[in-house]
């Protein structure tokens, strides 16, 4: 007897300033995908946050590594919520998507790494890759998170909100910086990844541009202590008993690890993998970032990331990542490989983990008996 394929949703694209890093995640994962085993199903986000039924059988004829191409003329596509035999239903006269066993929402940053999406494939009984609603969102939020991870005991670098309801000047929040911390300093959108929108703040004067710049991306800014150091990451796999990768450093020619550093300079910065650092450290970094993982209600997968204080060597978690860059080059792969999980042995335990987390869901009640 034939086992039937698995057809696996590949959503791609999204409403973020990370639209473009996920065509080049997703064209990874559909390379990668065994076709003896798994059926591929390429949804398309465009900007605007319509849902496009990509032709799948043309993105397999492009050159492998080449970033998916979103065809925006592609019949619409609209979920109806329902039970587990939930079909995506396109808005035209085009076929219907029909049944999907799995998702994998490789969707970097807002309306996809926020719990946004995570909570329409719920309604719809969808299993997906990653994190739930909860884990999600409170992953996505960096004020939010480093709240939960300090309550867990783990150490994270200081810190204050800026919202822009509160239309405080530059130089208040320069006076409430030199009253904390003093200089440097770095801005965060708190919903935002990739370093998009991120400044490095060195003094008062350089202050306000960065506010304005971090302010296009969100309402609400970390301002946050800057420290010279050097950049560490783990990746985490698993539900109940996550497993935590070998440790690896991100090296950067650039003053820090930004936007430019990560995707448009190729010469921006540098994997080290393994981290050249002590064995405690590692041993450290691969604990807490287990413990991390279960705070922030986490599943499926992540990267977390720390930073190696220069001076001191103190260890801070600066973030979360629920949905990471998932390229053949990506670090969390590149993470896992030297941990001895190759790359398409990591999307099928990844698949895998989305379908034991939804059949454990599944058996819970959703109706209440007295």
């Amino acid at each position: 007897m034939i086992e039937r394929k698995l057809r696996v949703g590949i959503l791609f694209g999204g409403r973020s300033g990370e639209h473009e890093i996920s065509l080049l995640s997703a064209r990874s994962i559909v390379d990668a995908l065994d076709r003896n085993r798994y059926e591929p199903v390429l949804i398309g986000i465009d900007p605007a946050g319509r849902w496009h039924l990509n032709d799948a059988a043309h993105a397999l004829l492009a050159p492998p590594g080449a970033p998916l191409h979103l065809d925006a003329t592609a019949p619409s596509v609209a979920v109806s919520p329902g039970d587990a035999s939930t079909a995506l239903t396109t808005a035209s006269a085009a076929p219907a998507v029909g049944t999907l066993d799995v998702v994998f929402p490789v969707l970097h940053g807002t309306y996809g790494e926020d719990g946004t999406v995570q909570g329409l494939l719920e309604m719809a009984d969808v299993p997906y890759v990653g994190s739930g609603v909860l884990g999600s969102s409170a992953g996505m939020d960096k004020d939010v998170a480093k709240r939960l991870l300090r309550s867990a005991g783990l150490p994270v670098v200081d810190w204050f909100v800026v919202r822009s309801h509160e239309n405080r000047s530059s130089e208040d929040v320069a006076r409430e910086v030199e009253k904390r911390f003093g200089w440097p300093v770095f801005v965060k959108p708190a919903n935002m990844g990739s370093s998009v929108g991120v400044s490095k703040a060195r003094r008062r004067e350089e202050l306000a541009a960065a506010l304005a710049n971090a302010f296009k991306y969100d309402t609400k800014l970390l301002i946050e202590r800057g420290h010279a150091v050097r950049e560490l990451e783990c990746g985490v796999l698993g539900n109940d008993a996550p497993l935590a990768s070998v440790v690896g450093e991100i090296v950067p020619t650039h003053e820090f690890y930004s936007y430019t550093a990560k995707y448009l300079d190729e010469n921006g910065a540098h994997p080290r993998i393994p981290a050249a650092i002590r064995e405690e450290q590692s041993e450290a970094i691969r604990r807490m970032s287990e413990e991390a993982f279960a705070a922030l209600e986490l599943s499926g997968l992540a990267r977390v990331d720390f930073f190696l204080d220069k001076s001191d060597g103190a260890l801070y978690l600066n973030e979360v990542n629920t949905l990471p860059g998932f390229t053949s080059i990506s670090m969390y792969p590149k993470l896992w490989e030297a941990t001895g999980v190759p790359y398409a042995t990591l999307i099928e335990r990844l698949i895998a983990l989305a379908l034991e987390r939804a059949a454990t869901r599944r058996a819970l009640s959703t109706s209440f008996a007295p």
